[in-house]
């Protein structure tokens, strides 16, 4: 404890030297901006989301206390032609000194807020406390809302009867009730509501700024009568009073459809002059081909949701632009419309889809070194691919690589003397869903592909030589709202084969036979399995229509998966009265397994500010082996600990249960079960620069579903399985690069389930026994 206290002490020295620097860069006579505060009398009132209308706020801190950038930019010098004072500065932040110029303004735009909100008769204060001696200064906004205005009935006022019909039956569901705050935001907010809904239903040229409000009120009340104005198309202003009820806008028909493969951004076009080569019409649409037929007519026609002879939708262009975005072939998509004229009260427009190719082809290689104890080894890698192997945008991967390392000892009765490892696998990825009989109707509402991939893996060791071979057909697809998008995938089939044709004489023998699990992970063993995995989320995926760099104020994802293995080939056996050996069906001499496995998580997001979040995640999963098994394969069993589970423990080290674990190769093997649970609470703050810090805590373990010999305490009991679950603690720092993020993780032991271990490391805490570091690309969870 004596150690702990002398770092607190330590950090607390630290903090008191930055707070006496933070204002050795402010001016004589100027104050840096402290704190600022927003106090308001209405406690229905968030006033956290307040701040966000403020012009000037101090500088920002960390935990809600520390103002470590203010605190790095403090260290550096005056003068800047030095490198490293020039570091700092740009490191850190610059003091924020007091203006009152940007106070006033803060003040006004807090006012600004509350009447758009409906308290029109909002006050706002200053209140400003100066330290002289420190040169800081504290400002407090005072905010006195009054009574607001509430919508005591709205009104209709749209002169074309086409648009009062649509409007009008969707009131239901409209956003602005009677009753509800004058609030101007929400008043906006049914514009778009409403114009978007007109977009979809053919009216191309409408926009919000043709809808407009009345508000009348009594004199001395603060209920006013709400009025909803659509201007007639030959009206240049918004003008509430409308005569006639005759068409004033006209909807938008689709005429053709085009397709310009060979559009250049860069260059400028008279009109609609794509200097097409080659011309195909393809069911219903057009495409314009330069000297390149990269991409087949079909393709486009399937990834197309604008149609001929249909009304305009904006939603439909929004899902051309997804669908289209799936093919890699494509480096530039861009969608505009060309009016060609009016016919039967409708106006008729043209559809132009412009496209240019991506680079057809992409090989990169990588090299790695390796140092173990001394025994040096090397890695190669390289991946070929190809984004357009049959003029579809099918995708080809070919990724070949191996791996050596000299091993130095004794090697009597061993096959060899390093570790070399050969890998290959190649797959072909298709932008649509393949498979027969199946309706396009059905293939255009899912933005799908279909995976095909085959594995090889042949591995050398001193004691054995192990060959592993894979094959998979997957589907992969995505539907949803814009808010919830749910990704699916199905594994038709994943067949794994794994073949040991050589060992030492011993190796198998010497192998405990009570230990099934170590000696199964070595022995020659088939699965094929088939799988499902939903994900849903409302993370923003970048579009060309959605601002992708808005905070979002929370994320929520939630996955679940299940698989079954050995059912098909079960079945198969028991019909044709095949005999088991050892208790168990074969195929081909070799045992296949036969289980069933679920797993779900939920992952909840929450952005305090633009600065920090408290994410939480929970999940678990099961797997049960029946049939043709009495065990799951070691490679389909959970673990526990590591980087993204309970990081007071490393990788594999924890449970299950209460087994007690002393890290020899066999604990190593024994350390998987059938049952997993974990959860984790982290807050997460940026501190400066790419750096960002966090505060963690995370509980779970696993647990058997039969009490195997070689496993004692590890099988799961209603009755206790409470008291094995492992709690730790901790801090992190990761390196946000906003296209990948490295993570650097310290978890501390909190509550340790194993017998005959120290149960609660929180209460006396020995960092060498019980700290364990993480380093991993990405966040946890």
């Amino acid at each position: 404890m004596s150690g702990i206290a002398t770092r607190v002490l330590a950090l607390t020295a630290a903090a008191m030297l930055w707070s006496c620097s933070a204002t050795k860069h402010v001016p004589e006579g100027r104050f840096l901006l402290d704190n600022v505060n927003i106090t308001v009398d209405n406690d229905t009132m968030h006033v956290a989301e307040l701040y966000n209308f403020l012009r000037q706020t101090p500088n920002h801190k960390v935990l809600g206390f520390a103002k470590l950038q203010l605190a790095t930019y403090s260290l550096s010098g005056t003068d800047s032609t030095k490198w490293f004072n020039r570091w700092l500065q740009n490191t850190g932040q610059a003091p924020v000194i007091y203006d009152e110029e940007l106070t006033e303004k803060s003040r006004l735009q807090l006012r600004q807020a509350l009447v758009n909100r409906g308290y029109m008769d909002v006050d706002v204060a200053i209140d400003t406390i100066t330290h002289p001696g420190k040169r800081r200064m504290d400002v407090t906004y005072r905010i006195t809302t009054g009574q607001p205005h509430v919508i005591s009935s709205i009104h209709y006022n749209i002169p074309d009867t086409a648009l009062r019909r649509i409007i009008l039956a969707d009131t239901a569901r409209a956003i602005i009730k009677t009753g509800d705050l004058f609030d101007r935001n929400r008043l906006d907010q049914y514009r778009g509501n409403i114009a978007t809904r007109l977009r979809n239903r053919g009216y191309y040229t409408f926009n919000k700024d043709f809808i407009t409000f009345t508000a009348d009120t009594a004199r001395g009340s603060k209920d006013l009568a709400l009025t909803l104005n659509v201007r007639r198309a030959d009206d240049p202003g918004p003008g509430p009073s409308f005569d006639g009820d005759s068409l004033l806008y006209a909807p938008s028909r689709i005429r053709h459809v085009y397709f310009v493969t060979n559009f250049d951004p860069q260059k400028a076009y008279s009109g609609h002059d794509y200097n097409a080569i080659d011309t195909v019409n393809f069911k219903g649409i057009t495409v314009l081909y330069g000297k390149d037929h990269y991409v087949r007519p079909s393709i486009l026609e399937e990834k197309c949701h604008i149609t001929p002879g249909r009304p305009y939708s904006a939603r439909a262009v929004e899902r051309t632009y997804e669908d289209l975005g799936q093919l890699g072939i494509l480096k530039f998509i861009n969608i505009t419309m060309a009016p060609v004229g009016m016919a039967d009260g409708e106006q008729w427009i043209d559809a132009y889809v412009l496209l240019s190719r991506n680079k057809m082809q992409s090989f990169s290689f990588e090299v790695e070194g390796t140092n173990s104890e001394g025994d040096l080894g090397f890695g190669v890698g390289a991946t070929y691919q190809h984004r357009d192997l049959g003029k579809g945008s099918e995708l080809l991967t070919a990724k070949l690589r191996t791996s050596y390392e000299s091993l130095s000892g004794n090697f009597s009765g061993l096959i060899n003397n390093r570790y070399t490892e050969y890998a290959a696998e190649v797959g072909v990825q298709f932008p649509k869903f393949m498979f027969p009989l199946l309706k396009n109707s059905i293939k255009k509402r899912m933005r799908s592909n279909t995976e095909f991939a085959v594995s090889a893996n042949y591995q050398e060791r001193p004691e054995y030589t192990r060959i592993i071979g894979g094959a998979a057909w997957k589907y992969k697809w995505t539907r949803g709202r814009r808010d919830f998008k749910a990704r699916h995938q199905f594994d038709l089939i994943d067949a794994n084969y794994v073949k040991l044709p050589r060992s030492t004489i011993n190796f198998l023998d010497s192998i405990a036979p009570q230990n099934p699990l170590l000696r199964y992970s070595y022995e020659d063993h088939f699965i094929m399995r088939m799988g499902y995995t939903f994900t849903v989320t409302n993370k923003r995926i970048p579009t060309p229509t959605a601002n992708s760099f808005v905070i979002q104020p929370s994320v929520t994802t939630f996955r679940a998966s299940a698989e079954m293995a050995g059912n098909l080939l079960y079945g198969i056996s028991s019909l044709v009265g095949q005999k088991k050996h050892d208790g168990a069906y074969k195929i081909f001499g070799i045992q296949y397994a036969q289980y069933v496995k679920g797993e779900a998580d939920f992952t909840y997001t929450h952005n305090l500010n633009s600065r920090s979040a408290l994410a939480f995640h929970i999940g678990g999963g099961i797997a049960v082996p029946y049939g043709n098994s009495s065990m799951v394969p070691f490679e389909k069993r959970f673990y526990a600990g590591g980087a993204n589970s309970v990081r007071g423990w490393s990788v594999r080290t924890l449970g299950p249960g209460s087994y007690d674990s002393h890290n020899s190769v066999t604990d190593f093997i024994n350390q998987c079960g059938d049952i997993l649970f974990n959860t984790s609470i982290e807050y997460r703050a940026k501190l400066f620069w790419v750096l960002e810090g966090a505060v963690f805590a995370d509980a779970g373990n696993i647990w058997t579903i039969r009490d195997y010999e070689n496993q004692p305490g590890g099988v799961f009991r209603l009755d206790r399985f409470y008291k094995q679950i492992a709690a730790a603690y901790g801090v992190g720092i990761r390196l946000d690069f906003t296209y990948f993020l490295l993570r650097f993780d310290m978890g501390v032991k909190a509550h340790n389930p194993a017998t005959g271990q120290e149960k609660w490391p929180l209460l006396h805490p020995d960092l060498r026994r019980d700290a364990n570091f993480h380093f991993a690309v990405g966040y946890p969870f």
